[in-house]
């Protein structure tokens, strides 16, 4: 992996999601040639319509869980659905894409000597019994539950993966990715903060599951694309890494900060919790800070407020 990205052939398996999108916009205008592979099942043509007509980006569309042969010094593998939303649609294709899609293209990365970069998840920790999370802890996951096809199939990746680099067959990078936000969500992503803010443009209740004494940590997505290319680009080896704000809020603190920043006139509906819904979420991101020199810059009212404001372009 070359120490600059400007000239850098590179590989982006959902490409066309969230943090992908956000993702390419970055290395392009680092100066890297950019193949998005994607497979559209959640992404969306929007995410890199932008691109289309740059000279050093091309679209590819495949399903990962399929082989591909692709030339790239590095390969960012963000392919699965990560709202609950999505990826419970179609379990066993989640889990396939996490598991099956990991293996191909991390045996792609052997065979071309590119460095692999991991999209792992803070869902790998389950439902916490220790707070703040911090990369050597083993999770409290459900294997059987609703979320198991994303929570399992994410910690069988890691799984390949480590034993991939103690054999010395490829070059790896694992990024724990926690709960991030910004502009480009999809209106029906699902998730909290997207939920949140469509209900309070619309004028419509602010469905909170649970009491809403549950907790996340919201990472803006410059922040977490930032966090992604320092960790491809560093030495800190195939340990994971946490990817995410330590700042810690409410769902319900949330969906009233979101309601008076929008200057809704919404109100909130509480709703059951669904099953094995985490009750707190908090990155420890020491590793991060010692090993990449990175730590998050935006703060959530002002991430909010970008968000808002593209919502809003969006809705009309």
């Amino acid at each position: 992996m070359r120490s600059s990205l400007s000239g850098a052939s590179v590989a982006v398996t959902g490409g066309a999601g969230f943090i992908g999108g956000h993702l390419v916009a970055a290395l392009l205008a680092a100066g890297a040639r950019v193949t998005v592979i994607d497979n559209l099942s959640s992404g969306s043509m929007d995410a890199v319509r932008p691109f289309i007509g740059n000279s050093a980006y091309r679209f590819v569309e495949h399903d990962i869980t399929t082989p591909i042969e692709v030339a790239a010094d590095a390969i960012f593998n963000l392919a699965c659905p990560a709202s609950p939303v999505h990826y419970q649609k179609d379990p066993i294709g989640t889990w396939r894409a996490s598991v099956i899609g990991t293996a191909n293209l991390a045996e792609l990365a052997a065979r071309s000597g590119a460095r692999f970069l991991q999209a792992s998840t803070s869902e790998v920790y389950g439902d916490p019994l220790v707070h703040p999370q911090v990369e050597s802890y083993w999770g409290n996951v459900n294997p059987n539950g609703l979320r198991a096809c994303y929570d399992e199939g994410k910690r069988a990746a890691e799984a390949l993966l480590a034993d991939m680099a103690r054999l010395g067959l490829a070059e790896i990078r694992v990024a724990r990715i926690f709960n991030t936000y910004g502009p480009g969500m999809e209106l029906d992503d699902g998730r909290a903060a997207s939920n949140f803010v469509l209900q309070a443009l619309r004028g419509v209740p602010l469905t909170v599951f649970g009491d809403g004494s549950q907790t996340r940590s919201l990472c803006y997505v410059a922040d977490t694309v930032q966090g992604l290319i320092a960790l491809m680009q560093s030495d800190a080896g195939a340990e994971p890494v946490n990817i995410g704000n330590p700042s810690e809020i409410t769902m319900k603190a949330l969906a009233e900060a979101i309601i008076e920043l929008t200057g809704s006139q919404s109100e909130l509906s509480f709703l059951s919790l669904p099953p094995d819904d985490p009750h707190i979420r908090r990155p420890d991101i020491a590793r991060a800070r010692q090993r990449l020199g990175w730590q998050p810059t935006i703060g959530l009212e002002d991430g909010l407020g970008r968000m808002i404001a593209d919502f809003r372009a969006r809705m009309g």
